[in-house]
């Protein structure tokens, strides 16, 4: 009937019919609104599963270099003959690289344009474990059996050792993944529960929300933890304003696709950018299009900034902040854009009168908690106003509710108070002690009367 009646005042009013949904829909709807919302939730658990084992395990499960590139201090000559040995032991996984002096080799190898550098002047090898740990430890080991078999047993010095804090160099890796997943998580839940937000609103939440998710990581690294020594102001404007960046990325992102926005936002800042970041393994070690990838990703900018900060390795600030400049303009871009398209969805939605599915199971929820809890206060005399209070029912209201009057309420006790309530005792009887004394005898003479 309530049916007819709004379908008839819509047609009255000049708008279109409202839509029939179809089999599938029809037939979910009679399903408990809980489980509803369940069922329309569990993409994200399967989604994850999926993105893991695509991104994580089919990167990782099998690290192979290839194209390393090796600067030897020297002639062409010298790169040529090293690259022909490697070649034949190796084929495919170094590219070997000419430098005229040996300090261009040794700012190379700390800034990250090559692996290792190697210097026949000295039979030297030159690492920076600070940058990179796995390559620090793998080159050398590849190279050294090809310079023995030339008669040359080289010597390895590391130009940036890693401290005792880190020793692995893995602190960089998981403080870029938390300020990621801080980053997309503020502005996933801003699109998730606040598309109706103006954008300064939101901009302020984003911008509150890095400010404190900076601090939080930041402390508990440093002082807390003690992974980090020193450089607290710079690590904490470096991730406030990747938070933001990142942020304002995802908050764009969101205006397109609604509560779908952690699919994007996870695959973007966490699934592709940490395997791809450099911070696990160097692009150089990565299948495709994981290595690739490394030029594109927050979590490569992310992890060479880290590395500069706290060691002085990278290729410098410069390439990090190009790309926090460019996700934070593309998510303005996206915002500006997608407030005016979220707008005219939403209005032809209402004009059309269609509905999502969650929006239905939500309403069919809600529904059904007002029935429930009306039902338990009723359970107990009790009953919830329009204004949201909850009033005690008169007994002699209760008596279609199974109230007796007498029982009372678990709460409140009987209806008339504690005060009114008589006590259904009954005489005790008293048996005397068959001891021969009593140590209270006015107490128990007492007891007998």
């Amino acid at each position: 009937m309530a049916t007819t009646t709004n379908q008839t005042t819509t047609d009255d009013a000049g708008g279109p019919p409202k839509p029939e949904p179809g089999r599938y829909r029809r037939w979910y709807s009679t399903l408990h609104p809980s489980l509803q919302l369940i069922g329309l939730q569990l993409w994200l658990p399967l989604f994850f599963i999926v993105g893991f084992c695509l991104c994580y395990i089919a990167a990782f499960h099998a690290p192979h270099p290839h194209d390393v590139p090796v600067a030897v201090v020297g002639s062409s000559s010298a790169a040529a003959d090293l690259q022909t040995g490697l070649d034949d032991a190796r084929p495919g996984v170094i590219l070997v690289r000419a430098y005229g002096s040996a300090d261009e080799a040794e700012e190379a190898v700390l800034a990250g344009r090559v692996a290792v550098a190697y210097d026949p002047a000295d039979t030297t090898i030159y690492t920076a474990s600070a940058h990179q740990y796995q390559v620090a430890a793998l080159i050398p080991a590849t190279i050294t059996p090809v310079l023995e078999a030339q008669g040359v047993t080289p010597t390895v010095t590391d130009l940036a050792p890693l401290p005792a804090n880190d020793e692995y160099g893995t602190v960089s890796m998981y403080l870029m993944l938390s300020w990621c997943i801080g980053g997309y998580m503020v502005a996933m839940f801003i699109g998730l529960m606040g598309a109706p937000l103006r954008h300064r609103t939101r901009m302020t939440v984003i911008g509150v929300g890095g400010g404190v998710i900076s601090l939080v990581t930041n402390v508990l690294a440093g002082p807390v933890i003690g992974a980090v020594d020193g450089h607290f102001v710079p690590l904490f404007l470096i991730a406030w304003a990747w938070i933001i960046a990142i942020g304002l990325a995802v908050n764009g992102i969101s205006y397109f696709v609604g509560r779908f926005v952690a699919l994007p936002a996870m695959i973007v800042f966490v699934f592709l950018s940490m395997p791809s970041s450099g911070a696990a393994y160097p692009a150089w070690f990565m299948p495709q299009p994981f290595a690739w990838l490394n030029a594109v990703v927050v979590g490569s900018g992310i992890t060479e900034m880290l590395k500069r900060v706290l060691y002085g390795v990278g290729p410098g600030y410069g390439r990090g902040v190009t790309m926090m400049l460019c996700y934070a303009t593309l998510g303005i871009v996206l915002m500006i854009v997608g407030k005016r398209w979220w707008e005219n969805r939403r209005i032809a939605r209402i004009v059309s009168g269609r509905t999502t599915m969650f929006a239905d199971a939500q309403n069919a929820n809600r529904e059904f908690l007002v029935a429930e809890r009306d039902e338990v206060l009723s359970r107990h005399g009790l009953v919830a106003t329009d204004t949201g209070t909850i009033n005690t029912i008169p007994e002699d209201e209760r008596g279609d509710l199974g109230d007796d009057g007498e029982r009372g309420d678990m709460f409140l006790g009987a209806p008339g108070g504690l005060e009114n309530d008589e006590l259904s005792t009954r005489p005790v009887r008293v048996v005397p002690s068959d001891r021969a004394g009593s140590a209270h005898p006015a107490r128990d003479s007492g007891a007998a009367r």
